[in-house]
């Protein structure tokens, strides 16, 4: 009979790729105050795997992974593999200061200004994934298409249960060989430590059973989009729902569409950052569930900020269910980061005292009524182009941690410049 193997614990962060890296030690070895090293050059290492030239951090230097207690996970229900403890950490100067550029903290420091306005967020990330390796192609939604990934579905929904992440649905989606899981909304850093850990759950268990899943935004040309969808809701203090007032638009109050009038109009500097991959671009086009355009629309599922509907059934009170739900981003974009700029544009948009966003009622008229809207980058070039340009994100972010992210996205559009569609689709499958 063999000795079980040493547990091991993962120390993990995630990057400009948004893939989950790090190192581990063995659990017995790990403390409360454990830390290892780490390297800023590893932020260069893009989708495809290796460090770019010509960005700001070389070969010297020496970080630290500061794992944060509160993050810590172990799953031990994938069959067949062993059990996974992950702790999900910041990285940070030998010092023990934040490091410019950890996605990590960028987060943190943005939940700490929504605080100091008396705004508090939670949030929840819904992710949509194919399946590549399925040979059937039944209906979409359909109870067929849901058996049909028995017993992955039972087991994932399981795993995600027993690990604490709280999920709320698993579901056939429209696309095909196409399945949605989502959990339940919390704390704007716990969201985002979920939503990594979600994806990873799901490429562990799939692989267990000798299946491919990929969470890539097109995985075939022509195909139907994979997207990471994120839910917002604004509560004060005491959690008075901040978004609420019956006698406005969309029901959405003054407070709420400013912080939507933000988003809405720093999305388009914002768009290569929430949607970071070449094929990003292939999704966010018209009559395709996504958007194009940057507006905030009532119950629109091609709105890039959508007000979600209530459920008034039974009494419920639509005060405090009330929130949005932004529709740009993919797989490619870092969790921390995404709801991190989301929190800044809103926060821009109070403190800027914009105008309320407008709320779109029905579908998009772009012949007539709605030409005029903002317009996204069509492309991960255009989008580069005006991140570059962006003032706003420029103050936002880290001036190294942006030199950073425009050479390696700079690096990928020339590593895939010269391959069909359908190769670059096979390459981002592969990572995503």
């Amino acid at each position: 009979m063999h000795d079980q193997p040493d547990e091991l614990i993962f120390l993990a962060t995630t990057d400009i790729a948004a893939r989950t890296k790090g190192r581990s030690l063995r659990v017995e070895e790990f403390q409360d105050d454990t830390t290892l090293g780490w390297v800023p050059a590893n932020l260069g290492i893009g989708p495809l795997g290796h460090i770019v030239a010509g960005i700001p951090y070389g070969s010297s230097g020496d970080l630290r992974l500061k794992p944060d207690l509160d993050s810590r996970f172990r799953v031990d229900a994938v069959p067949g593999r062993t059990p996974l403890n992950i702790v999900f950490s910041d990285i940070i100067e030998t010092n023990g200061t934040p490091w410019e550029s950890c996605a990590r903290s960028f987060l943190k420091q943005a939940i700490n200004d929504l605080d100091e306005h008396g705004i508090r967020l939670t949030a929840a990330f819904e992710h949509e994934f194919v399946d590549m390796t399925a040979s059937n192609n039944p209906h979409p939604f359909s109870l067929q298409n849901f058996r049909s990934a028995e017993p992955i579905g039972s087991e994932l929904v399981t795993l995600l249960h027993k690990a604490g992440l709280e999920p709320e649905n698993w579901l056939p989606e429209y696309g095909e060989q196409q399945f949605e899981i989502t959990v339940k909304p919390t704390d704007p850093l716990r969201a985002a430590d979920r939503a990594i850990l979600v994806r990873d759950l799901v490429y562990d268990l799939y692989q267990a059973h000798g299946r491919h899943a990929s969470f890539a935004p097109i995985v075939k040309p022509g195909g139907g989009g994979n997207g990471v969808h994120v839910h917002m809701g604004l509560t004060g203090p005491t959690c008075e729902p901040l978004l609420w007032d019956p006698l406005r638009p969309g029901r959405i109050s003054e407070f709420g569409g400013k912080f939507a009038a933000g988003i809405v109009k720093y999305a388009p500097e914002m768009t290569a950052i929430f949607a970071p991959l070449v094929t990003s671009y292939d999704r966010l086009a018209p009559h395709n569930w996504s958007t194009a355009r940057a507006f905030f629309g009532l119950q629109n599922r091609e709105a890039l900020l959508r007000i979600c509907p209530t459920n008034e059934l039974n009494g419920r009170d639509p005060s405090k269910q009330l929130h949005f739900e932004f529709r740009g981003s993919d797989i490619g974009a870092n969790p921390w980061l995404l709801l991190g700029l989301l929190i800044r544009a809103g926060l821009a948009g109070i403190e800027e005292d914009l105008e309320p966003a407008e709320v779109i009622v029905g579908e998009l008229d772009l012949d007539g009524a709605h030409r005029d809207l903002a317009q996204l980058p069509d492309s991960l070039e255009t989008a580069l182009t005006a991140l570059e340009q962006s003032s706003a994100l420029r103050q936002w972010l880290a001036p190294n941690w942006v030199e950073t992210f425009l050479a390696v996205k700079r690096d990928e559009i020339a590593q895939l410049r010269d391959k069909t569609p359908a190769e670059i689709c096979e390459v981002y499958t592969r990572v995503y």
